[in-house]
């Protein structure tokens, strides 16, 4: 019976698929939106066969433990039916609703875990409860996202469309980690809502409520599951906002904010101890010191002062950014994972010195695009001490990053070099 309910839902959603405007006018073919939905389903099932068999050096057993606490919540539903429907609401920890930026005994901490259960046991209710079925639908939700996200870039690189597609959707790290059932699916969704409606909002000169609605709708969803991305994600958003009404500038827009931002997050305790940012990121490393797994390495203790998060700095942008090294590779799928930093980073070098110059569209956009994805990269060095953890946190990053870049590259000069280099 499994078996057909799986394939009814795969028949509907892919029939939806091409249906609703958000993704039949994205410039996709139906045929490319079904194959993309069949690539995210498929690379869920994949993530929730690795969670069963090696899920301790993935670092990524958690989606089988949302997957059965969600269980418990659907049968809750029946069993009490009020609790189900006001726990998400209720805080057990004597601190209440206090403890914002904190890693353990604190409500909004739980919240994203408690949340992303209540999603599923939504889920539940028609795949009674076969995890495999609920990929399909998180697979639906969740491929939002890198469409509203293609649709932007695709708007400023109309003459790129397959470096787009393929640095879009189909980045081995960002196909896996988005498409599993864990929070970094919703993370990428709410990003990509928030990117698509502030950036046809500001093109168009109609930040109207409609799409105000959609922007806080997504930031909800970033304060729900990941709040220091949405932290993170603030100044990126005002210097966008700032340079795109004043169109000059651009650079020292965005790196007098984020200077501001730096100056704030310093000094913000001084005004209350509960916005101690500095103390925040330190103890969120602390959090992940405690915690035992395959991929963990060695990182310096990070101090909630100045001088410790500059002294960090350096280790930080390494780790996040360009580990796993070679030698950090200790199965199949850090292999994986080490080729494509490399990769990356190959095709990083060919921006710098193959760069495109002819198209100089949406610039307010790409400073958004950098300063966000450093800016986020770095917090994840600054507190993950599991390469398997940052390669997962810092994928949902990854279109923002590395489509600017791909769209950039003189492909047509390096083809040249190839062909006449052959001849």
């Amino acid at each position: 019976m499994d078996y057909l309910f799986f394939t009814g839902y795969l028949f509907l959603f892919a029939w939806l698929i091409t249906r609703i405007k958000l993704f039949n006018q994205s410039g996709l073919s139906n045929t490319q939106l079904i194959i993309l939905f069949l690539l995210k389903i498929i690379t869920g099932i994949f993530y929730g066969w690795v969670g069963i068999y090696y899920g301790y050096f993935a670092y990524m057993y958690d989606t089988w433990g949302y997957h059965n606490f969600s269980i418990k919540e659907y049968q809750l539903l029946f069993t009490d039916p009020g609790e189900y429907l006001t726990n998400l609401f209720i805080s057990h920890y004597e601190s209440g609703y206090g403890r914002f930026f904190a890693s353990t005994d604190s409500y909004w901490n739980d919240l994203k875990m408690n949340i992303f259960i209540k999603l599923l046991s939504v889920f539940n209710i028609f795949s009674r409860g076969n995890y495999y079925i609920n990929v399909v639908f998180y697979s639906f939700f969740t491929l939002m996202g890198p469409v509203l996200i293609y649709r932007v870039m695709m708007d400023i690189f109309p003459e790129k469309k397959i470096p787009v597609l393929l640095a879009t959707f189909l980045i081995p790290s960002f196909l896996y980690w988005s498409s599993g059932i864990h929070k970094d699916g919703m993370v990428v969704t709410a990003l990509g809502v928030i990117a698509y409606h502030f950036y046809f909002g500001l093109k168009n000169k109609k930040l109207n409520l409609k799409r105000w609605a959609y922007i806080i709708l997504g930031a909800l969803i970033l304060l729900a599951m990941r709040n220091y991305v949405l932290i993170i994600l603030t100044p990126a958003l005002v210097a966008w906002y700032i340079s795109a009404k004043r169109q000059r500038k651009m650079l020292g827009i965005f790196a007098a904010t984020y200077i501001v931002a730096a100056i704030l997050f310093f000094t913000l305790r001084y005004i209350s101890p509960s916005l101690d940012l500095p103390k925040a990121v330190a103890d969120k490393q602390k959090a992940f010191m405690q915690l035992e797994g395959g991929s963990g390495i060695e990182v310096n203790e990070l101090k909630p002062q100045f001088t410790s998060f500059i002294q960090n700095a350096p280790q930080a942008i390494v780790n996040a950014m360009l580990r796993p090294f070679p030698s950090d590779v200790k199965h199949i799928l850090s292999m994986g994972v080490a080729v494509e930093t490399a990769f990356l980073f190959f095709l990083f070098l060919l921006f710098v010195f193959l760069r495109d110059k002819s198209n100089n569209q949406g610039r307010p956009f790409l400073f958004f695009c950098f300063f966000l994805s450093i800016s986020l990269l770095i917090t994840i060095g600054y507190t993950v001490n599991f390469l398997g953890a940052i390669v997962r946190y810092r994928s949902i990053i990854i279109p923002f990053l590395i489509v600017p870049i791909a769209a950039r590259i003189d492909w047509k000069r390096i083809k040249d070099l190839i062909f006449n280099n052959i001849k």
